[in-house]
């Protein structure tokens, strides 16, 4: 599929100038898998989303990865061993902000059961999970996530991948519109090679008179000062198969934030925007009698075209969470309307 066949196989306006792989999805990179959970019921609207960067485990074979805060205004776990260490030893898991402790039992509990010197002759397992708050349209008091739903979503990958209003985004609201799951890719050419970046987002911020879409202001409403703060988040997941180390794939991490603000946001007091990038091209093994990886790692000057990769495959999952989101009715009544609903123009 070439980009012209993704463009009109979603229907949804084209971001950059680069290409996309065959699906426009972070899945594009190889290994890359992701499962969803999705809890709706009522006043319940809210799940988890698993990212599995390869098809081994992750504690005997650590991902390189790198995360930024942009903006500190959330919950997440286990960025404090990440940014020590530059791996992560478990699948990324996001859920709702109360959900955390669940998600974080359910690693748990999946890493010891399949090693069980975990904690006991091997360290401890740091587990990953970002979250977004979901309270306007879930119950977030009810705390609905178990740790087995936790399993059920890293049990769930395939492809295609579903975006919108599944798994950890069933509650999202981005632009006061629906938001939720949005993912694409862009590819890039590095001396005669072709690299791929993938993007996953978990939507859930902006204001509705912030709103751009492709450089154009959808917003049509003009406030002198906004009356309500921002209190969304977003967290944007990266990955590529470029072999890049920590350091390069925190560089990586905080292009994220040209892609974010091309939609509209200013990151506002009460966002929280997290970004984590890692790279397939090579894992770092737990036992340190094995062999460490002998990678040559891309050259500084040639990171440009990776950085506007990620710029283009933010700003497309972004659109795409919003594109791919339904309308969804929870707590208290709370609703959140479509994109396509609110803006039907935007199907021509």
């Amino acid at each position: 599929m070439n980009q012209s066949d993704v463009n009109q196989a979603n229907k949804i306006p084209y971001v950059g100038t680069l290409g996309a792989g065959p699906l426009n999805a972070i899945t594009d990179v190889a290994g890359v898998q992701v499962g969803h959970c999705t809890l709706s019921q009522g006043a319940i609207q809210t799940g988890v989303t698993v990212i599995r960067a390869h098809g081994h485990s992750h504690f005997t074979h650590k991902v390189p990865a790198a995360a930024v805060v942009i903006n500190g205004f959330g919950k997440s776990v286990g960025l404090m061993q990440l940014e020590e260490l530059g791996v992560f030893e478990t699948p990324i898991a996001l859920t709702n902000t109360f959900s955390v402790p669940a998600v974080i039992q359910g690693q748990l509990g999946q890493a010891i059961s399949t090693h069980p010197e975990i904690g006991r002759t091997w360290p401890t397992v740091n587990p990953l999970v970002f979250e977004c708050n979901d309270g306007y349209l879930n119950d977030i008091q009810a705390f609905a996530v178990k740790p087995e739903h936790y399993l059920q979503a890293h049990d769930a990958v395939g492809n295609p991948l579903e975006q919108g209003a599944v798994g950890a985004g069933r509650g999202m609201s981005c632009f006061e519109l629906k938001g939720g799951i949005g993912s694409a890719s862009r590819l890039v050419s590095i001396d005669q090679r072709s690299y791929t970046v993938g993007a996953l987002v978990l939507a859930n911020f902006g204001k509705r008179e912030q709103f751009t879409l492709c450089g154009q202001p959808i917003g049509n409403t003009r406030v002198m000062n906004p009356v309500e703060p921002e209190k969304g988040s977003i967290i944007m997941i990266l990955a590529t198969d470029a072999p890049l180390d920590a350091r390069q794939l925190r560089r990586l991490a905080t292009r994220s934030s040209v892609g974010l603000a091309r939609t509209g946001s200013t990151l506002g007091h009460g966002s929280g925007d997290v970004a984590l990038a890692f790279s397939t091209a090579y894992t770092i093994p737990q036992e340190r009698s094995a062999k460490m990886p002998a990678i040559a790692m891309l050259h500084e000057q040639k990171m440009d075209g990776l950085f506007q990769a990620v710029a283009e495959s933010i700003e497309q999952a972004i659109l795409s969470a919003l594109w791919h989101a339904e309308s969804v009715t929870g707590r208290d009544g709370h609703l959140r309307q479509a994109l396509l609903e609110v803006y039907p123009d935007l199907k021509a």
